[in-house]
């Protein structure tokens, strides 16, 4: 009789074990996309604010037509991605292309004194900073959902129920190069 209420009792636990693991996974696993959800948010606030970047930048800059094409190729291609993956490969190519675009306002003085521009440009850097606050929070939960997919005996678990890794959301080859001034 004591032999089947250990018996009982380990089995219990094994069973509270996996269920307590398998709904800690879920709940990774759902904060994960939470949180791409609002890198997404951040990223769609960002495209909303581009077209109207381009226009102003194109009525000061009227010959920097390749600028202004890699910009919204950028934000083209974001819109069609079909994975994080790419989406990532294509926030940073946009990333890099309004960095140019700013770059720009350097060389036209009227362009750097416009409202509208500067406008424009404040919100771009707010929305910036919130994109990037909003990508450590994912790679923070990434981090802890891929440790979990990744540690025993939760991956016992994590296999079992098939979950698995996911992408860090990382600074591209570009981003990685040191930048260069010149006066």
């Amino acid at each position: 009789m004591i032999g089947f209420i250990i018996a009982g009792v380990i089995l219990l636990v094994i069973v509270l074990y996996v269920v307590a693991t398998y709904n800690g996974l879920v709940s990774l696993r759902n904060k994960v996309n939470d949180q791409w959800s609002q890198i997404d948010v951040e990223l769609k606030r960002r495209f909303d604010l581009i077209p109207n970047l381009v226009n102003t930048v194109k009525g000061y800059a009227k010959h920097e037509d390749e600028t202004l094409e890699k910009v919204i190729k950028a934000r083209n291609s974001y819109l069609s991605s079909g994975t994080r993956e790419q989406a990532m490969e294509a926030d940073s190519e946009l990333s890099s292309a309004i960095n140019k675009l700013f770059a720009l306002s350097e060389a036209y003085p009227d362009l750097k004194a416009n409202e509208s521009f500067l406008d424009l440009q404040a919100q771009l850097k707010e929305t910036e900073e919130k994109i990037s606050f909003a990508r450590k929070f994912y790679n923070d939960t990434a981090l802890l959902l891929n440790n979990k997919v990744d540690m025993f005996p939760s991956n016992l678990i994590a296999s079992l129920f098939k979950f698995s890794k996911v992408e860090f959301f990382k600074a591209n080859e570009t981003e990685r190069e040191n930048v260069k001034v010149e006066f």
